[in-house]
């Protein structure tokens, strides 16, 4: 199966081929700042799988909660966030769901920084909720 990713304008596309390792919801505040949202969601694909199709990207690097450094790759014409590199887990590209345009998108397996969750915000009851990163990372298939 191949999925294309696209930032607001359609400039920067991603091309990502077979099915994500994991999908996750993250709450924690670097996130909401980044998206603008109360949490942002990820399609973690290996990265292999992941290519650009069009475009070229600019880069952002700073250190995430978890005391890794992540390098975000956004448009330079409209600036959406199209995909990330998170150091924590070198084997994995994080893509921005939302960026696929899918409404049939996998749902995310899990949240993460719960503890940064607007109280107001109710999860489904069937996905675990991790007050931080789980001490699990995903592995390479």
């Amino acid at each position: 199966m191949e999925r294309d990713a696209s930032c607001h304008c359609g400039k920067l596309q991603l091309r990502c081929t077979g099915e994500p390792s994991k999908v996750s919801l993250c709450h924690c505040r670097d996130c909401q700042r980044r998206t603008g949202s109360l949490f942002s969601v990820a399609a973690f694909f290996p990265r292999e799988a992941v290519g650009v199709a069009a475009g070229e990207a600019r880069t952002f690097r700073r250190p995430s909660a978890s005391g890794f450094n992540v390098s975000f790759h956004f448009c330079p014409e409209c600036g959406s966030t199209l995909w990330w590199e998170p150091e924590r887990m070198p084997h994995l590209v994080g893509v921005a769901a939302g960026s696929f345009a899918d409404p049939d998108f996998p749902m995310p397996a899990q949240a993460v920084w719960a503890e940064d969750r607007h109280r107001w915000l109710e999860l489904p009851p069937e996905m675990p909720a991790h007050a931080r990163n789980p001490v699990k990372t995903a592995t390479p298939e």
